[in-house]
């Protein structure tokens, strides 16, 4: 009795270096803004139109990034505080503004009327209420009653429709519903042949049709939760301990993380979610810090699905710009979305009203033991058999977005070695048209799908992900240099190969030329510092290491093709823009993609020896398959940024490696 007291005292203390790692310190010019702020932004906002607060909305509210200069003076000198500025999407009487609230002067900079094409992000309030609105609407429910169901057993969900040509678009929605009776797989049990939009601005319903009456895909099969699931279960995971001897490995300082050989600032963004800044890595030769990456997050992901029939050609969405990346944020759950040794970060956002909503859990940082080596060598043939491992640790932070169907897993990760890697995992459920087949022999017309169970069709759709990548390599002025490989014969005559291949570089001047579709030619692509050269004159780099990616099959003239252009190419550069932040532009909800990376690169700018952006866009296309059925297994891609000719030899071969510590085995709670 008395020693397992002492365990579960032991394991008490050690929970508690997860939960309380925090320190006090003073506000970095980068951070999110506080709950506090939200109010504070509130409260000048509303001043400003004091008599229209039922007309005005909170669409986006979050920090307008300071200056870059200002940032890097005020590391060198603290006492140089850059202007602590929100920035702030509303609308209001049918008009959108983007609004700058000063904080520190507690007013507002300034206040313009969005004049262009396109819909500020959708916020959450407005889509509920437009579900409530569709649930309450009497045709509706004749509709419903007219196909046997229940109206208790429906659920709704909100899609955005697009643009396809119109001069002119309204702020709508379309209002889509399932039917959960026996399942809380929603997603699989659509009820097709109803077209409803719902007029945002208005809240009224603005379109209604019940074309057809469909056939409704069972239940059976569809349900995911373990607690109503039948037997037989499998496979059975044995039991996991992950845990560090002395608490987390790292160190927060407010929003400033510090581990190992690294230091960065992370913050939570609304429309982004996590965002990674100031990474920069100490040499130990030089022994300083220097910079790598200055500011790096998820642009915009696009996701076009492929059937052209009514009530599906409107499919199209970016998670990003019209539903918000951090807005459909989730918390984590420990031990299972996140490692024992993990800790997590709440996440702040402005509801419709303007008030700071809490998203618990919303960010999560760990070290990862993979069991991955690091480096290794055995040398055989020498005396005594030599041997020398190092086992891989990495720091991760990551982060859930459920943007309807979809769950993705977004992971930032840093090693040791100076490699960046980011991947994004998908999982969740597949997007479904209900049909008549039950077995693939019927079928005798395009589907635009998989059978993947019967009367249901994975509908084939493409993930593109665009990310936004600051990198400042040693320094702002950077280049971008392509790294042609090329076979060439050999004409000495003296051995008898014919061929080897070698390296011709090429240095990238202008924006136009920068736009790369991979996979078409052996290439390497990096941006390097020409002002920094290591020892044996090599100019100071980081090279892209692509993977997952894939090219759009939508022709360009295709409406979502034009609006998701930024997925015309996997590689862009442009010079460093502070507007230029999102790759689908600023307001992208029935946008007509007239505000865009492509759009920008035209102008041509010179990129050579300039402070640039790398702008990197992966993806895939998704043709659905039983496995995939009735929730996807996670399915996982990424690109890694790595030190190329950045040190003067192997950062990490001087690596002390972890001891093992055996711990004492917590029993499980009573």
């Amino acid at each position: 009795m008395a020693s397992t007291t002492v365990k579960l005292l032991f394991c008490l203390l050690f929970s508690l270096l997860f939960v309380f790692p925090l320190s006090s310190s003073k506000q970095h010019p980068l951070d999110h803004l506080t709950p506090a702020e939200f109010n504070l932004v509130r409260t000048i906002v509303k001043k400003a139109y004091p008599s229209s607060t039922h007309n005005l909305t909170f669409q986006y509210v979050g920090l307008d990034d300071p200056d870059k200069s200002a940032v890097y003076l005020w590391q060198s000198n603290p006492a140089r505080i850059p202007p602590r500025r929100a920035h702030v999407v509303i609308r209001h009487n049918k008009q959108t503004h983007d609004i700058i609230v000063d904080l520190f002067k507690r007013s507002i900079v300034s206040d313009e009327v969005y004049k262009g094409n396109g819909f500020p992000i959708l916020n959450l309030d407005e889509q509920g209420a437009a579900v409530d609105l569709v649930l309450a609407y009497a045709p509706f429910k004749a509709s419903v009653k007219k196909r046997g169901l229940n109206i208790s057993d429906v659920v709704c969900s909100t899609f955005t429709i697009g643009w396809f040509g119109e001069k002119e678009s309204k702020r709508e929605l379309k209002v889509n519903c399932f039917y959960v009776e026996g399942t809380a797989n929603m997603y699989l049990r659509p009820i097709e042949g109803i077209k409803t939009h719902v007029d945002l601005d208005e809240m009224t319903i603005s379109e209604y049709h019940d074309r057809e009456i469909t056939p409704m895909p069972k239940a059976e099969g569809t349900e995911y939760r373990l607690s109503h699931m039948k037997p037989p279960f499998g496979p059975r995971m044995n039991k996991l301990s992950t845990v560090t001897a002395n608490g987390p490995g790292f160190t927060l300082d407010g929003n400033a993380v510090k581990w190992a050989n690294w230091k960065f600032h992370l913050a939570f963004d609304a429309r982004v979610g996590p965002i990674i800044s100031l990474a920069s890595i100490y040499d130990l030769e030089q022994h300083k810090y220097r910079r790598v990456l200055y500011r790096g997050y998820v642009s915009e992901l696009f996701i076009p699905y492929q059937d052209p029939s009514e009530g599906w050609y409107q499919l199209s969405y970016f998670d990003s710009g019209e539903f918000g990346f951090g807005l459909t944020a989730v918390p984590l759950e420990p031990l299972n979305d996140c490692p024992a040794n993990a800790v997590f970060i709440d996440g702040y956002l402005a509801n419709q009203d303007g008030l700071p909503v809490k998203t618990p859990n919303a960010l999560c940082i760990f070290e990862r033991h993979a069991g991955d080596i690091m480096w290794r060598h055995t040398e055989s043939e020498m005396p005594g058999d030599i041997r020398e491992v190092r086992p891989e640790v990495s720091l991760v932070v990551r982060m859930v977005a459920t943007v309807g169907n979809y769950d993705y897993i977004v992971d930032w990760e840093l090693k040791p070695s100076g490699s960046i890697k980011s991947g994004i995992g998908l999982t969740g459920v597949l997007e479904v048209r209900p049909v008549t087949y039950t077995n693939v022999d019927q079928i005798k017309e395009e589907t635009h799908g998989t059978l993947v169970a019967e009367n249901t069709i994975g509908v084939y759709h493409d993930h593109f992900i665009n990310y936004y990548l600051d990198l400042d390599i040693d320094g702002d002025a950077n280049s971008f240099v392509k790294t042609n490989l090329v076979t060439k014969r050999n004409t000495e005559a003296k051995t008898p190969r014919k061929s080897y291949w070698t390296v011709e570089k090429e240095t990238v001047k202008t924006e136009l030329d920068a736009r790369f579709l991979l996979g078409t030619k052996p290439m390497e692509l990096s941006l390097e510092n020409p002002n920094k050269k290591t020892k044996v004159g090599h100019p100071v780099s980081y090279r892209l290491l692509p993977g997952f990616f894939t090219t759009p099959l939508l022709s360009p003239d295709d409406y979502p093709q034009i609006r998701g252009a930024f997925s015309n190419y996997n590689v862009w550069v442009t010079p460093y823009n502070k507007s230029e932040k999102w790759a689908a532009g600023d307001h992208v909800d029935r946008s007509h993609g007239d505000d865009t990376l492509l759009t920008w690169t035209n102008q041509n700018k010179a990129i050579e020896n300039k402070d640039i952006v790398l702008w990197y866009t992966m993806g895939i296309h998704h043709v659905p398959c039983q496995e995939d059925f009735p929730l996807m297994p996670t399915v996982s891609g990424g690109f890694e940024l790595r030190p190329t000719n950045f040190f003067e030899y192997n950062p990490v071969l001087k690596v002390i490696p972890p001891k093992h510590v055996e711990w004492p085995n917590c029993p499980a709670k009573p």
